[in-house]
């Protein structure tokens, strides 16, 4: 044949985009063009694919080559085009001939191979190099083509084989994978990378007094709730923040799996955990580092923490551009950017939980040590945190300064009882209502958070008296709804209310 199409796949945030990777050979002077809005990486194949050809012992052909990437309007970088395109030279200049019952047929245009799809970059030698993101690859194939083949390189397709649906085949030369579509040698499927065992998570007996710091955390671990800790340094703050992914829930598979796969999007080595995610990044970061961008889209922060904990200690000394930008993906669940010639999004479903100190000095309200900060420059302080921020938090608390003979005070409760009663309350919501009670929408609050009349009667007076909007209101039914199934109550009791209400004390 002349004309030799193969599907393949681009990377646009977490989605991977089919891409129909046409080769057509024409008689005239030689050439090989690639069109299709590649980049460098991708124009460069040309090289790459000529060589790697040679190398194998192949013929590159002495005509006209033009391999199209399909749809000519999305954005194709990186070289995981060079596997698809060097099979398809071979398959259009009659190198390589596939067994009939391999071929598929029926309309113009369909990929030559039923169910496959290709991704690899390959050296000047003919082996295959890992590609990039191999895990969000496999996870669009497996949603959108269920029961398809992907081959790989090996290093990557040992990445990819711990998703279920799919067959993953790794190789490590060009040659072995013209063999297996030949039917001469075919390839193993490929065995997952096991998973590594994951470190103990810090007990939460490790915190001495506190109590209602510890309650508080709780009910932000049983319902999913944003969690703001306001306090001097050295009353446990951070230490309470690093020990609630140790009292989550496991993520199911397919959870771990979409949080691995965004943690390769940023370019780390994907872990397949049922840990949920743990992030705490600097307060110098910047917008981009925290939200996601650059001149090529990557993950920040907010999606690294995908399904997981983002932790932000000091929380007024980050910029107040960055801590604006928070406020979408904690209403969505989603980040947004958007470049001249196409438009990323990533998922951003994570639980938020903050630190910071009640004044520059820290020391407002220590019983020994003064504070040095005028009025002004506490409201100054306390004013870089905007008030719609604040209201997107659902708990926040004021921890006091420790007992001054807190080295005697018994060790807490250790996480383990704890992190049973939040998985009871987790259960009891899902049969409920299929979601934790902070992704609870608005309009279904009525009908999931039934409040007995003394309930509704002290909200109505906090409502006034503290003149809170709609959205303040919504949150503390939400953790009312939580404290009630912490307690295996079906209706919202006045301590119900009463306890969520503390939460939501403004700061002063």
């Amino acid at each position: 044949m002349t004309l030799a199409v193969l599907a393949s796949r681009a990377l646009s945030g977490l989605q991977a985009p089919a891409v129909r990777v046409e080769v057509h050979l024409a008689a005239g002077l030689p050439a090989f063009h690639v069109v299709g809005l590649p980049d460098a990486e991708v124009r460069e194949s040309r090289e790459r694919v000529r060589a790697a050809l040679l190398n194998s012992g192949y013929e590159f052909p002495a005509g006209r080559l033009t391999v199209n990437l399909a749809p000519a309007d999305l954005p194709k970088e990186s070289g995981r085009f060079d596997l698809p395109m060097a099979l398809g030279v071979l398959l259009a200049s009659g190198q390589l001939a596939l067994p009939e019952l391999r071929v598929r047929p029926g309309q113009a245009g369909e990929p030559a191979l039923a169910g496959m799809v290709l991704a690899g970059e390959l050296s000047l030698t003919g082996a295959l190099v890992p590609v990039a993101a191999a895990l969000a690859i496999a996870l669009a194939v497996a949603r959108s083509q269920p029961g398809a083949t992907l081959i790989l390189p090996n290093e990557s397709a040992a990445q990819a084989a711990c998703v279920p649906g799919l067959t993953v085949l790794g190789a490590g030369q060009l040659r072995e994978v013209a063999e297996h579509l030949a039917g001469r040698e075919p390839l193993r499927p490929a065995a997952a990378r096991p998973a590594p065992v994951a470190a103990a998570a810090p007990c939460l007996s490790d915190v001495r007094g506190q109590p209602a710091a510890r309650r508080a955390l709780e009910v932000a671990a049983a319902g999913g709730h944003g969690l703001l800790l306001v306090g001097p340094p050295g009353t446990g703050k951070s230490m309470l923040a690093q020990r609630l992914p140790g009292l989550l829930p496991p993520l199911a598979q397919d959870q771990a799996l979409e949080a691995a796969a965004v943690a390769s999007l940023g370019g780390a080595e994907p872990v397949v955990s049922p840990v949920p995610p743990f992030r705490a990044p600097h307060h110098g970061a910047s917008a981009a580092a925290i939200v996601g961008g650059g001149a090529r889209p990557r993950p920040g922060e907010v999606s690294l923490a995908h399904l997981g904990v983002l932790f932000l200690d000091e929380l007024p000394e980050f910029d107040r551009r960055v801590l604006e930008s928070l406020r979408e993906p904690l209403e969505s669940g989603v980040v947004s950017i958007a470049r001249a010639l196409w438009r990323v999004d990533y998922p951003a479903r994570f639980q938020l939980v903050a630190a910071m100190n009640p004044c520059p000095c820290g020391w407002q309200g220590h019983p020994v040590r003064a504070c040095r900060c005028s009025p002004e420059t506490v409201q100054r302080y306390r004013g870089r945190i905007s008030g719609p921020l604040l209201d997107r938090i659902d708990l926040q608390v004021t921890l006091p300064a420790p007992e001054s003979q807190w080295l005697d005070l018994p060790e807490g409760e250790p996480s383990a009882p704890v992190r049973q009663r939040v998985l009871a309350c987790r259960r009891r919501q899902l049969a409920r209502q299929a979601r934790p009670n902070a992704a609870l929408p608005g309009a279904e609050l009525a009908r999931h958070c039934p409040m007995q009349d003394a309930a509704r009667a002290l909200l109505n007076r906090a409502m006034d008296r503290l003149g809170w909007s709609a959205r303040s209101a919504h949150r503390v039914l939400r953790v009312a709804r939580t404290v009630a199934d912490l307690d295996g109550s079906e209706s919202l009791a006045l301590p119900h209310v009463a306890e969520a209400i503390q939460y939501r004390r403004p700061l002063g």
